[in-house]
């Protein structure tokens, strides 16, 4: 990778709608998981493949960003030269793409694009490579999936070219997805129209095959994970953690748990599956966390029971408390001997009363 010549774009201008209440005050990029906000784990992949250039495009809450990178980025991410770009309006992801771009100087003649919620161990030397030996356009990176219906579907013939660009159908002809990775020759970049709202996915890709470019499908088996819900957010952070999914900014040793500074867990606790637990959290006599995010401040009783949830900052469980697949935002309190299960969501500052609220008749 010639850092000279190749630089990067990251899209982190989502909402994160499909994270609520975790994004109402956080963007979903800057959510910590695994122990740092997401967007340092990929910022160290960008690192790792040789890149410096990298302009983050912004949008949503694009102050967290901008501070972020004036209270300097975490270790082995010092050689970036990073630089944030808030669009004016929003533009959708190629509309993005491009004035992002604009903040690159003229000597880029490559411009690798990732999408900000992806976690994976894609090769980013090898899509590059691959895209350079084709003379392709562009190149997506591309991954197979069991259930293609719910992605954009990308089939290619024998040789990696890209045939069509099918975003979402209900009968997709190939497994092959868009993985939200893309490699783009500056040039072809510069025709996304400037100035307005464009899709990548709807426009860019099907115009540029329309007129005859050379768009190459990479297709790879690394680990990819979109972490746009709460379910795939807290595998995601385990994944990183027990050393599943690829990092170089994790805060510790790779393990069952990740445990922050000031953290204070009881004897007979246990942590399993990936868990991490916050700066200065606390966790009681007997309980159980396993494969959960407990984030700076959390409080979790004695007996309880997390599983596969997130605790938001400075929110509290109560002892003989079961949270099982759910999400209690920041400063939430709920009291002892209460069950969320199934996907519940408990908004910033919510008092639930010991008992006050149940998924079964027990006492």
């Amino acid at each position: 990778m010639d850092p000279a010549g190749t630089a990067a774009v990251v899209l982190v201008g989502g909402q994160g709608s499909r994270l609520r209440p975790l994004t109402l005050r956080t963007p979903k990029p800057m959510l910590p998981t695994a122990g740092v906000p997401f967007l340092a784990h990929l910022l160290s992949r960008i690192a790792a493949a040789g890149i410096r250039r990298v302009v983050l495009g912004t949008a949503y809450r694009a102050e967290v960003f901008e501070a972020f990178l004036g209270g300097g980025v975490p270790g082995g991410l010092e050689g970036l030269d990073l630089e944030c770009r808030e669009e004016p309006e929003p533009m959708g992801t190629g509309g993005g793409i491009r004035y992002a771009a604009e903040a690159l100087g003229p000597d880029y003649d490559e411009v690798v694009v990732f999408n900000g919620d992806i976690l994976s161990g894609v090769d980013v030397r090898a899509v590059v490579g691959e895209h350079r030996a084709a003379s392709a356009d562009a190149t997506l990176h591309l991954v197979r999936v069991p259930d293609p219906t719910a992605f954009g579907c990308v089939p290619t013939d024998d040789d990696g070219r890209v045939t069509a660009f099918l975003e979402k159908t209900l009968a997709p002809p190939t497994d092959q997805v868009n993985a939200g990775c893309y490699v783009f020759r500056r040039d072809v970049l510069d025709t996304i129209p400037a100035g307005r709202a464009v899709s990548v996915e709807r426009e860019t890709f099907p115009g540029l095959l329309e007129g005859g470019a050379r768009l190459q499908g990479h297709v790879e088996s690394s680990y990819w994970l979109d972490l746009g819900t709460p379910a795939s957010f807290v595998r995601g952070s385990a994944d990183l953690v027990q050393g599943a999914a690829p990092t170089a900014a994790l805060p510790g040793p790779v393990g069952t748990a990740l445990l922050l500074p000031g953290a204070k867990v009881a004897a007979s606790a246990s942590l399993t599956d990936g868990t991490t637990v916050g700066a200065e959290v606390q966790i009681g006599e007997g309980s159980r966390v396993s494969g959960s995010v407990l984030m700076d401040g959390a409080r979790i009783g004695d007996g309880a029971l997390v599983e596969r949830s997130v605790i938001g900052p400075g929110a509290s469980i109560g002892d003989d408390t079961v949270v099982r697949d759910a999400v209690v935002a920041e400063g939430a309190a709920i009291g002892a001997s209460c069950e969320l299960l199934a996907g519940l969501r408990v908004w910033p500052g919510l008092v639930v009363p010991d008992g006050g609220l149940r998924f079964s008749g027990g006492a």
